[in-house]
């Protein structure tokens, strides 16, 4: 039954990296996967693989000084088997929750911001026409904005700046490649800046001071090798501008107010929890609220109907639910795995077989660009143990860089890159050709400078 449910996980897997072609919503392809593996799990027979764990016999410990051991010796080893499973998917669901919270509450700051025309104030104040000085600021301003916000927000916020300032299509889709190795970049080294640095956050094992000073400057040199490269070779103009008239709008002024508050909460997370110690989507679901509260106060003078809009009843309306979903079904899939102890093998095998964690954690990044790097991260959190590997150890925060920026090599492999693809219809053949061979330069380039910095860094 293993055998079956790593074949149920694979085909799952295809169908997330395939949903183009085979026109499925990866969402639909990974709930499927993580609610059958999880079924398939609690039907199949206690195999000597999970009953010989030491998760499994931790259970049957607890079991017995919970209903004491001469009740436990009356249930059948299947019993035992069952109760065993939904101890383990209640577990995993409680550590997805966090996530799944904490996702929910900054993607409904973010859409609340925007819907006040809050990134305004960052996307009205550019006007250079040079286009390799416009390039070197779009770089740095996704760069830094995506390691407050998160690289997919600021993809889409960026390639909608770039659409304003570059008529020609040619030269907007360099731009958009830049804007997608910047984005992954800039979130790769701050904990809120990409969802699997997140992942690894939340799970404990890496720290907020740690990662920012180990992987800031790794992430500049994987942005800044693409942006010198293409200094030097871009060529073509950014087209001719049409008038450009900034739109008045009623709510400018709680446009800066909602930016500044959304950007101080997403800011206070990592501080509220070094100070409570309490998760951090604790700490999220506080900001939300307090932003929840100043944006039903604020324009007092608006219809109900109209103010919904700018309420965060109305941003949740907005939220991309099937992305939070998905990081459900793809993160109950990889829990399955899990706890059938097939991961540990995994990685006993990959140590066997390879053997130098910094090749293996390099490899998991150089997947990370043809498959999603959720699950990948998902997947080597659990083939690695934190008693072996604890918090802020080399092989947690270059993997936070490697799954981070490597789905920058093709345009499939990051969440930041679907949306560029979507929004300014990329052809991955033409990013493969025309962005791909330096964003690989600047993953090796940023991948050697953490390596390097190890000495320095006490690891």
């Amino acid at each position: 039954m293993e055998s079956f449910i790593i074949v149920v996980f694979i085909i799952g897997y295809l169908g997330i990296a395939f949903e183009h072609p085979l026109k499925v919503n990866k969402t639909a392809s990974a709930i499927l996967t993580g609610v059958l593996c999880w079924t398939l799990f609690m039907i199949s027979q206690p195999s000597t693989t999970v009953t010989e764990s030491s998760h499994y016999l931790s259970f049957v410990d607890h079991l017995k000084l919970e209903q004491g051991l001469e009740k436990v010796g009356l249930l059948s080893q299947l019993e035992i088997y069952q109760g065993f499973v939904l101890d383990e998917l209640g577990m995993h669901l409680d550590s997805i929750a966090q996530i799944l919270f904490f996702l929910l509450g900054a993607m409904t700051i973010v859409e609340l911001v925007d819907a006040h025309h809050g990134f305004r104030f960052i996307t009205d104040r550019i006007h250079t026409k040079n286009a390799k000085k416009l390039l070197w600021i779009v770089c740095w301003v996704t760069f830094f904005l995506s390691s407050i916000l998160d690289n997919l927000t600021t993809t889409i916020v960026m390639i909608s700046l770039i659409r304003k300032l570059i008529p020609n299509k040619e030269m907007r889709l360099f731009f958009a490649g830049m804007i997608v190795i910047a984005a992954n970049a800039g979130g790769a080294w701050t904990p809120i800046g990409d969802v699997t640095t997140t992942m690894l956050w939340i799970g404990g094992q890496i720290s907020t001071g740690a990662i920012m000073k180990s992987l800031f400057v790794p992430s500049v040199v994987c942005m800044l090798i693409p942006l010198l490269y293409l200094n030097f070779t871009l060529k073509g103009e950014l087209g001719t501008h049409g008038e450009h008239h900034a739109k008045k709008h009623s709510d400018v002024t709680t446009g800066n107010l909602m930016l500044m508050l959304g950007v101080g909460a997403l800011v206070f997370v990592p501080i509220f929890k070094t100070i409570t110690h309490m998760p951090p989507y604790i700490g999220m679901l506080l900001g939300l609220g307090v932003i929840w509260v100043v944006s039903e106060l604020i324009n007092p003078d608006l219809d109900e109907s109209v103010k919904k809009n700018y309420t965060a009843a109305g941003a949740l309306a907005r939220v991309d639910v099937p992305s939070v979903l998905f990081f459900l079904g793809i993160l109950l899939a990889v829990g399955a795995l899990e706890s059938m102890q097939v991961l540990h093998h995994f990685a006993t095998w990959l140590d066997t077989t390879i053997g130098d964690q910094r090749i293996i954690v390099t490899v998991i990044g150089l997947i990370s660009s043809i498959v999603d790097n959720v699950p990948l991260v998902a997947a080597s959190m659990g083939m690695y143990s934190m008693d072996v590997y604890p918090q802020d150890h080399m092989i947690w925060e270059f993997l936070a860089y490697c799954a981070g920026t490597g789905g920058s090599i093709l345009i499939i492999g990051s969440a930041a890159g679907v949306a560029a693809m979507g929004m300014e219809k990329i052809d991955f053949i033409w990013y493969m050709k025309k962005i791909s061979f330096f964003a690989l330069m600047g993953y090796f380039a940023g991948a050697i400078t953490y390596l390097l910095m190890l000495p320095l860094l006490g690891h």
